[in-house]
């Protein structure tokens, strides 16, 4: 029988939802289809994960990113009818693969199929807006918001750092009716004088990575001498469900990730030994699968447990302890992470663990003392290698000119200007802003779709290029006609307004300006 005894402290699970820019961009292997992967697998059973528990009354679950850009295209009207197509596509392959003799592969996957198609159309035909937003007036989940673009911000020129920030927030408002207090920090990345930034957009609190805090994650901590908060990953406890070499998704009996039927590309394996080749590996077995979950349901609330026995015996205090992971880890990567994540959620509070927002931890007093947090990010090693070594040097360097081009571009644009609205300047904005995604240098540093995340950087690059050259001859019109062109690949966000860049555009109303009904995040 588990220990139910209440322990102290808090625990605080983080879950971070982002794909870059995907629409209008390819479709297989990378583009819109990683996009619908992810949204049959993880944001559809994860939603109703939350909802269920949400009906149940229980509430502040954990604290939930969603960045601006997916949030986009979970609302993007493309997007949406590709979505219901894709989801009727893997319906007609389950039984693909019924009528060629792999009944039970195609019998699992039709129910999959057909409950994810019966759960978008009742609840997504409007898109992702409305099903985050039942969750937070719901009171299910603590919303994080960010950047509106996923950028790496330390490497970031400031001016540009603090505009996507502003708008990402504003868009969080204007899709929500909430003005998130706390951000997921793209890749986690920190360098010294960020914190004036959040305090100056009205952040109260961010994610940094264990080692950060030099690894003593038990409380938040101020940074500095501002009141914003830096709350730091427990690696002890993150790492026991995944981490670059080990965690419960490679276990055996779960459905393998890599391995495809050739004929209708559902995937009809499990794990069953990490050095089985494909072909060699042993059919999925939903209740061989069911039986691991509960096991490492029970293992991971023992080990937060422990740890939170362990660390407010250590500080001579009730600790904190905080796990975080991308949301894509549970369903895309880790076919039975919503499982897990529903009976942990349930497991947790019968087991005497409290269970936390960020919000919550800071608003119960989980803060220590102030912290001089150096460089650093959730990266390989820790610190800003993957966005800023050797091997994406090049990036570096193309994104520095493109920013440059963009920024010195829209300073001219600005001083010749009428002061009404411009969609040349909107546009060459927001392809400097998709030019600068974190994304493709993560992509390349780890030889994933590397090829696809070069040339997205060179595509945008190429835009500011452009849409920069015909404005600076005086082309207007050329201008004007090549950003109509980009706008129909890159359309997002159609309320960026450039005239908000800097301190000329404050009397400028932000995305999605506070209507009645609008709520600030939590104190």
């Amino acid at each position: 029988m588990s220990d139910s005894r209440a322990v102290p402290g808090r625990f605080s699970l983080v879950l971070h939802s982002h794909l870059p820019w995907l629409v209008h961009h390819g479709r297989w292997p990378v583009g819109e289809e990683w996009l619908y992967q992810s949204w049959a697998a993880s944001y559809l059973p994860v939603a109703r994960v939350l909802r269920t528990l949400a009906a149940e009354g229980r509430s502040h679950l954990l604290s939930f990113g969603v960045t601006p850009v997916l949030a986009a295209q979970l609302d993007d009207p493309h997007a949406l009818a590709a979505m219901h197509h894709w989801l009727g596509n893997w319906q007609m392959r389950a039984d693909e693969a019924s009528m060629a003799g792999k009944r039970e592969l195609g019998g699992y996957e039709h129910a999959l199929a057909a409950d994810a198609l019966a759960d978008f159309e009742q609840r997504w035909r409007h898109g992702g807006s409305p099903v985050w937003r039942e969750l937070i007036d719901a009171e299910a989940i603590e919303l994080l918001g960010g950047p509106l673009a996923h950028p790496f911000q330390p490497l970031l020129d400031a001016r540009l750092r603090d505009f996507q920030l502003r708008e990402g927030l504003a868009d969080a408002r204007h899709r929500w009716g909430y003005t998130p207090a706390g951000i997921w920090a793209p890749e986690c990345g920190f360098t010294p004088g960020m914190e004036r930034g959040y305090a100056a957009a009205g952040v109260r609190h961010f994610m940094v990575d264990g080692p950060a805090l030099r690894g003593d994650t038990t409380l938040g901590r101020p940074v500095r001498d501002s009141d914003v908060v830096a709350f730091g990953r427990d690696l002890q406890v993150s790492y026991r469900v995944w981490s670059p070499k080990s965690g419960y998704p490679g276990q055996a009996h779960y459905r393998d990730f890599h391995h495809y039927d050739d004929e209708t590309g559902l995937k009809p394996a499990r794990v069953t030994g990490k050095q089985v080749a494909g072909p060699d590996k042993a059919p999925y077995d939903p209740a061989a699968a069911a039986a691991a979950i509960e096991r490492d349901v029970a293992d991971f609330v023992t080990t937060v447990r422990e740890r939170l026995i362990t660390e407010s015996e250590r500080i001579g205090r009730p600790a904190l302890v905080v796990a975080a992971f991308d949301t894509e880890l549970f369903g895309h990567w880790w076919h039975e992470g919503p499982q897990w994540l529903e009976q942990v959620l349930r497991a947790l509070p019968e087991a005497g663990v409290t269970v936390a927002t960020l919000a919550d931890a800071r608003a119960d007093g989980f803060v220590g003392e102030p912290v001089e947090l150096a460089d650093s990010s959730w990266g390989s090693g820790k610190d800003w290698r993957v966005w800023a070594g050797d091997q994406v040097r090049d990036l570096v360097e193309l994104n520095a000119e493109i920013v440059r081009a963009a920024l010195d571009t829209l300073d001219k644009m600005a001083a010749q200007s009428d002061g009404l609205r411009d969609p040349v300047a909107d546009q060459l904005l927001r392809e400097a802003i998709l030019a600068v995604s974190s994304d493709w240098a993560f992509m390349v540093s780890k030889d994933s779709a590397a090829g696809y995340a070069r040339d997205r950087a060179h595509q945008h690059a190429h835009a500011v290029r452009e849409i920069a050259a015909a404005v600076t001859a005086g082309q207007l019109a050329k201008a004007r006609q090549l950003a109509a062109g980009w706008y129909a690949a890159d359309g997002f966000f159609p309320a960026l307004d450039a005239r908000r860049l800097d301190a000329r555009g404050t009397d400028i109303p932000a995305v999605g300006h506070r209507s009645a009904g609008a709520t600030e995040g939590p104190a």
